[in-house]
């Protein structure tokens, strides 16, 4: 019954963040997107695999902005950051 409430809120958490203006997301989408493997994992290990897998397709779709972001700085590039 936990995991659904961690799951519950972790979903309203990151509308409100999304319907916050650009220069506002930063700190608490970071802090979203550190949570979400987490979530992924304990989802994985208390339902199913594919379950988890599923949670990873929907993270990765919400979040794909922020990733190429961060895999462009991995790989020694320098994006823009939007307004």
């Amino acid at each position: 019954m936990m995991l659904l409430w961690a799951a519950i809120l972790w979903v309203f958490a990151s509308a409100a963040v999304a319907m916050l203006p650009m220069r506002h997301q930063y700190i608490p989408g970071v802090a979203l997107l550190i949570a979400a493997p987490l979530l992924i994992l304990w989802i994985g290990m208390e339902v199913a695999w594919w379950a988890a897998v599923l949670a990873l397709f929907a993270f990765i779709s919400m979040f794909r902005n922020p990733l190429r972001f961060f895999l462009a700085r991995a790989r020694g590039q320098r994006p823009e950051i939007p307004e």
